[in-house]
């Protein structure tokens, strides 16, 4: 269990309104596409809609002197997506197409649309573009296997969209990843730049030693089917990673998403999609801020969501962990260290031995939802305070009316009696050792 006991600075708990999720909104998809490119393709630029570059800034919460002081996060829909984020077909008017080919590189110099199809090897589409363009990458049905490179590498564009046609895409690289100059390229999907996800079809990515699709800017993704297999993250930001929609089936060695920068920032912020998680270390991490306005998990790991600040506005979430199920780290100095739950329908299991199932280096606010936990040792352990405004909390099947205390070091833990706990969990702390009797339960869950 991560205990870093970092005192931070007194800052306001963090909520938002709850998100709808994005739209899949549909654009109808011309027939016709221009001729096979060649090793370097350039394409006209295209006058494209423009688009509300406004993102989300991140919020510094305000001193407050209590958590019934609820800050709002302004996290809207149409601070985070622009409209043709959220698209889920490319217009191909004047598309250029190119055919995945054996041992070769297609190079993108211009904005534009390009289509890709067809099956390889070693075959990588490199974008380097003016940082002002927008370039649009539409998979339709390509299945193509590098040895050691990303498929699709971005080393400069202002945004880049992979959005994949109604068919099938499987993106592998085998083997261990080489280096692109001062480049260290770890994914199959590596981009330097702004990117995003959409799409109405399948892209299934296999990553043997490195991260599914990183992203050193911002990703979002509003759309599309995705299944990834990977040794490292599956998906992997720098500064934010915002979710509006799709379907994720993730098997990662490390974690499912994983956003931090440099300067022990980054934040996840999901609003709708279905995620089923195997992950090896967190399911969801974020080194600031991680919020869900909703969407269902199914996260298995060894801890469920991770971040400095945790906010659950609403979504259907069941975790089991082996360590923590929801663990508040103090690895941002803005964001207080904190788990709020708002609403929502929350789940969570932990295995046995030093686990617990909610865990602040900070506190802990219940303001809505409903959360049910099972755990052999501690439902609760935070630092500083813990606060039950509203909601139902369920522990190991009896519905309490406060957060049990926090379990401190050194107090030692009440034993499994034969005798049940009774009562709402507000008496005194359960006394003896691990053959104590009723001291079994008591406020350690």
């Amino acid at each position: 269990m991560k205990k870093a006991y970092i005192i931070s600075a007194v800052l306001a708990a963090l909520t938002a309104a709850a998100m709808t999720a994005c739209g899949n909104k549909q654009t109808s998809e011309t027939a016709s596409q221009s001729s096979a490119a060649e090793t370097s393709v350039s394409a006209a630029a295209e006058t494209n809609e423009s688009e509300d570059t406004t993102e989300a800034a991140a919020a510094k919460a305000e001193n407050k002197d209590s958590s019934a002081e609820i800050k709002q996060i302004s996290n809207t829909q149409n601070d985070l997506f622009t409209e043709r984020d959220l698209e889920q077909t490319a217009d191909l008017s004047n598309a250029k197409t190119i055919k995945a080919t054996d041992d070769k590189t297609v190079d993108i110099t211009e904005e534009g649309v390009y289509v890709i199809s067809g099956s390889a090897e070693n075959f990588t589409v490199r974008v380097d573009a003016d940082d002002t363009a927008k370039v649009q990458l539409v998979l339709d049905g390509v299945d193509i296997e590098n040895d050691d490179f990303p498929v699709i590498y971005v080393i400069s564009a202002d945004k880049v969209f992979v959005t994949t046609t109604d068919s099938d895409n499987t993106l592998t690289v085998s083997g261990q990843f080489t280096a692109d100059g001062e480049t260290n390229t770890d994914a199959v999907i590596f981009s330097k730049d702004d990117l995003v996800l959409n799409g109405t079809g399948t892209l299934s990515i296999i990553s043997n030693y490195g991260n599914g699709i990183t992203g050193k800017d911002d990703m979002k993704i509003t759309g599309g089917t995705y299944s990834v297999k990977c040794a490292l993250d599956a998906f992997e930001a720098n500064d934010s990673i915002s979710v509006c929609g799709g379907t994720f089936d993730i098997e990662a060695d490390k974690d499912g998403f994983h956003c931090e920068n440099d300067n022990a920032e980054g934040t996840v912020i999901i609003s709708g999609g279905s995620f089923t998680i195997s992950a090896g270390s967190d399911g969801i991490q974020a080194c600031a801020l991680l919020q869900t306005d909703g969407g269902d998990f199914d996260i298995t790991a060894s801890e469920g969501f991770e971040a400095t600040n945790i906010v659950i506005n609403d979504g259907n979430i069941d975790i089991y962990a082996s360590d923590d199920g929801i663990n508040a780290t103090g690895d941002s100095a803005d964001y207080e260290v904190a788990v709020t739950i708002n609403g929502g329908n929350l789940n969570v299991e932990v295995g046995p031995g030093d686990t617990d199932a909610i865990d602040a280096n900070g506190s802990v606010y219940i303001n809505g939802g409903t959360i049910s936990i099972t755990a052999q040792m501690s439902s609760f352990d935070y630092d500083r305070t813990a606060e039950f405004n509203g909601g139902t909390l369920i522990i190991n099947g009896e519905e309490v009316s406060e957060i049990p205390q926090s379990m401190m070091m050194g107090g030692g833990h009440g034993g499994f009696g034969s005798e049940p706990p009774t009562g709402d969990f507000g008496g005194e702390p359960p006394t003896g050792g691990f053959g104590g009797g009723r001291g079994g339960y008591g406020r350690m869950f």
